[in-house]
């Protein structure tokens, strides 16, 4: 088999996951590209020149969601690069222009700038965002006379300064079609790494879809299937499971998409709206796959495997995942009970089928064709069907 090429975090680190080639991704079709026409009359983006007090008024009253989950760079942002940020604006240094997206009753959501807005509301307001008071450490230029320091310990002339400090926001207004407000944000390159499509997502869709994704994610049932193996830092064990969401609840037989992306954020926004009872029973679902998963494929849940059964562990494969994970959950319990007890059999089928070019190109290549997410989904449950004996 040839080398299986993975994701890469911010930090250029394998994320764990085979490197997804959805229409999205290809070479040919860019993250930031336009598959259908658009009016640019609706395209309405605003320039506002607003200050520190201002945007901490608006935290302080839900106006801008901060999404407090959303570390990009979880671990880079120390005490020092956050005493660093605010050195800058005590010394009149501007900073970089933020963007946000606007949405219902004109509240904000912070797209780029999550980090430092929040890390100056830390200093100056903590209060508003659930923190501790930042104490200012190892500045560069002001250092002798005001490490350690709080906001409250600095004289008042410096407190109105930050206050007082402007700051530029490009406001994507709500009339703005959604292709192109994503199509926006996917060129936004001010942290070095473009945001990923899942972590749009999470910016531009709020909701109680985020805390459902972030917690099934941290759930042990997830990390014991998956080898704890899937780093999160990019969102993409939280679009992993918004995949099995979206074709539990979508049957993936009618799926006729000609954009993957677009469906993942409409069935993200149906998460949002899902009854809490329908939630809890996808999560046993979820949950029951999982476990399946795990005592069927063992260490190769979700993976590729050499056409030989060799013991190579490839990282885990998303359409793989989203394929499998749906199957079983579609098949049931007592169809699982069989299926783990008869996991040698299932394992072999499933080598065998490595070798089948139609499914390879149905995992690899183009994930989000119509007639590849049907057909992945229908030899998986052909085989699944075939060793429970239906």
């Amino acid at each position: 088999m040839t080398e299986i090429l993975e994701e890469r975090d911010s930090l250029g680190q394998p994320t764990g996951i085979e490197a997804d080639d959805a229409p999205d991704a290809r070479a040919d079709q860019p993250i930031d590209s336009i598959r259908t026409p658009f009016d640019p009359e609706r395209i309405d983006v605003v320039t506002r020149n607003t200050t520190v007090d201002l945007l901490l008024s608006r935290i302080r009253t839900g106006r801008i969601d901060l999404q407090p989950d959303f570390q990009r760079q979880a671990g880079i942002w120390k005490a020092m690069a956050k005493s660093r940020l605010i050195e800058s604006l005590l010394l009149r240094i501007p900073l970089p222009t933020f963007y946000a997206a606007e949405g219902e009753d004109e509240t904000w959501a912070m797209v780029d700038g999550i980090q430092r807005l929040t890390t100056i509301a830390q200093f100056i307001e903590p209060e508003a965002v659930g923190s501790e008071p930042l104490r200012l450490v190892n500045l560069e230029y002001l250092g002798d006379e005001y490490n350690g320091k709080t906001f409250d310990d600095l004289p008042g002339r410096l407190q109105t300064r930050l206050r007082e400090t402007e700051l530029i926001v490009h406001l994507i207004r709500r009339g703005t079609p959604e292709e192109v407000k994503f199509n926006i944000f996917a060129r936004i390159n001010t942290g070095g790494l473009p945001l990923s499509r899942q972590e749009l997502r999470h910016a531009l869709i709020p909701g109680k879809g985020r805390e459902i994704l972030r917690d099934w994610a941290e759930s042990d049932v997830f990390r014991s299937a998956t080898g704890d193996s899937v780093r999160s830092e990019r969102m993409v064990d939280r679009e992993m499971i918004l995949r099995f969401i979206a074709f539990r609840l979508t049957d993936p037989y009618t799926y006729d998409h000609d954009d993957f992306d677009r469906f993942l954020r409409e069935s993200m926004r149906t998460l949002n709206m899902l009854a809490d009872n329908k939630v809890e029973r996808l999560w046993a679902e979820f949950g029951t796959a999982m476990i399946a998963a795990k005592s069927i494929f063992g260490a190769y849940a979700f993976r590729k495997r050499d056409r030989d059964g060799g013991a190579r562990r490839m990282p885990i494969n998303k359409a793989l995942f989203e394929t499998i994970s749906v199957n079983l959950a579609e098949i049931g319990g007592p169809g699982m009970a069989t299926l783990m007890k008869r996991h040698r059999r299932v394992e072999k089928e499933f080598i065998d089928l490595m070798s089948d070019v139609d499914f390879q190109a149905a995992i690899s290549q183009g994930t989000g064709d119509p007639g590849k997410v049907r057909l992945r989904f229908e030899i998986i449950r052909e085989i699944f069907e075939s060793v429970v004996g239906r």
